[in-house]
């Protein structure tokens, strides 16, 4: 017998008290092409012995990222973690650790979330930063909405070199709430007229830099423009490791830096959990998303650390509360803080520039391969090259060769005819084999 701690009567009384007639309301907002005509497809029961054997043969049919030819990027990157950081997460006072209500007893994590936050306001030269964020697209939809806040303004700007699991986010909440969002058709050489869609209706103006294309955008004129109109300039970011060597956003006159930092401290993980970065400017900080960990001293005199801000509908009325977000991504926080301790500036730099190199001899590399054109003339890590066939046709043809050759554009915005469009990344752990083993595949696919 399942174990059903509800009966009908109990059923039906939660619904009657919440004012609808039957749970399929409850999904109301979901559209109706995106629910299932039927139970999933899976057996009713299974032993636990036969689910590990189920399982264990449906995991094997995936390609490793570490055991082949690795070029995918387009927001979530391979790099080298060392094994100092997962050494260090899986003690279990990190481990077991959940948010830090009692500053009493949670010195250690308070500690390292200001430790956080004090790396990622560096990195991208804001004076505040918040104790992370889900990751970086919905960090994107925070940093819109925090923007309107600011502005009293409900239009948002994005450019066509945001990443479109990005805005796609951005639309989803813009639409519950009724704002308005501009979205500019995808910008491949990086060279749209975004200035011309800055007006006084403006709240503010979304860019990635590098974009999804690759291509290193100058903010400067944008912020400008925006600042003219009393609009805000939201910089994005999905490779972190590019502020190692790009100058960084809030010294373009960004006002609000949101990016995914899965690149530092954090494996890939099929897509998640990751950890998005959140910073901005002191004079909004109380209009800021998530919370902020703060330095202070006991009755004793002693350092400290405590929860400055909490901005969430659990500790002041829901009307005022500036984020919905339940909690923060304190574990991966944390491996991103380590691993940046143990790189240091100097380190990161090194690694930045590593990552560049590598990625100009493969663009060099593949210039010269019949049927593939480079189409950047800026880069850090990642850029897009147009093939003489269908990008994702290559990609599949170049997995059967154990090459994993990147993301198809149409993957990312199917119907926007950039079907021939692959984005492409290199990072520290490709090599000379790697490279020669990808530029040889193609020529052979071509």
């Amino acid at each position: 017998m399942r174990y059903l701690p509800l009966s009908d009567t109990d059923r039906s009384e939660m619904l009657a008290r919440i004012g609808v007639k039957n749970v399929d309301e409850l999904f109301a907002d979901v559209p109706k092409n995106l629910l299932l005509k039927a139970p999933v497809d899976l057996p009713r029961r299974k032993g636990e012995l036969e689910v590990e054997r189920i399982l264990s043969r449906m995991s094997s049919k995936n390609v490793p990222a570490s055991s082949v030819p690795f070029f995918v990027g387009a927001g979530a990157y391979k790099h080298h973690v060392p094994a100092t950081v997962d050494h260090l997460i899986q003690r279990s006072e990190f481990l077991t650790s959940y948010t830090p209500y009692q500053p009493e007893i949670a010195q250690g994590t308070l500690q390292y979330l200001f430790e956080f936050q004090t790396q990622v306001a560096a990195l991208t030269g804001m004076e505040v930063a918040n104790a992370s964020m889900y990751d970086g697209s919905t960090g994107t939809g925070e940093a819109v909405l925090m923007a309107h806040r600011v502005t009293k303004r409900r239009k948002a700007v994005l450019s066509g070199g945001l990443h479109p699991h990005y805005a796609e986010v951005v639309r989803t909440l813009s639409d519950m709430a009724s704002d308005q969002v501009v979205t500019m058709k995808p910008d491949v050489a990086g060279s749209e007229d975004i200035l011309s869609q800055i007006d006084d209706t403006t709240s503010c103006v979304v860019v990635q830099s590098p974009d999804v294309f690759g291509n290193v955008r100058d903010l400067k004129p944008i912020a400008e423009k925006a600042h003219k109109h009393g609009a805000l300039l939201i910089a994005v970011f999905t490779e972190v490791v590019s502020l190692g060597l790009v100058a960084s956003p809030g010294s373009q006159g960004a006002d609000i830096v949101v990016g995914e930092g899965q690149s530092i401290g954090n494996a890939l993980n099929f897509g998640g959990p990751y950890v998005g970065l959140f910073a901005t400017q002191s004079k909004y900080i109380r209009q800021m998303p998530g919370r902020l960990c703060g330095e202070t001293v006991d009755a004793d005199g002693n350092r400290g650390f405590v929860l400055t801000l909490s901005t969430r509908e659990q500790h002041i009325r829901r009307d005022k509360a500036t984020s919905n977000i339940c909690t923060n991504s304190g574990l991966c926080a944390l491996a991103f803080t380590i691993h940046m301790t143990l790189l240091g500036e100097t380190g990161l730099t090194r690694l930045a520039r590593v990552n560049h190199a590598n990625a100009i001899k493969l663009a060099d590399q593949l210039a010269g391969v019949k049927g593939v054109e480079v189409l950047n003339k800026t880069f850090f890590n990642e850029f897009t090259v147009k093939l003489a066939k269908p990008a994702a046709e290559v990609v599949e043809a170049l997995a059967k060769k154990g090459v994993l050759a990147g993301v198809p554009v149409s993957r990312l915005l199917p119907g926007a005819g950039l079907d021939n469009l692959l984005l492409v990344a290199s990072t520290e752990v490709n090599t000379d084999d790697d490279r020669a083993a990808l530029v040889a595949a193609l020529k052979e696919v071509l």
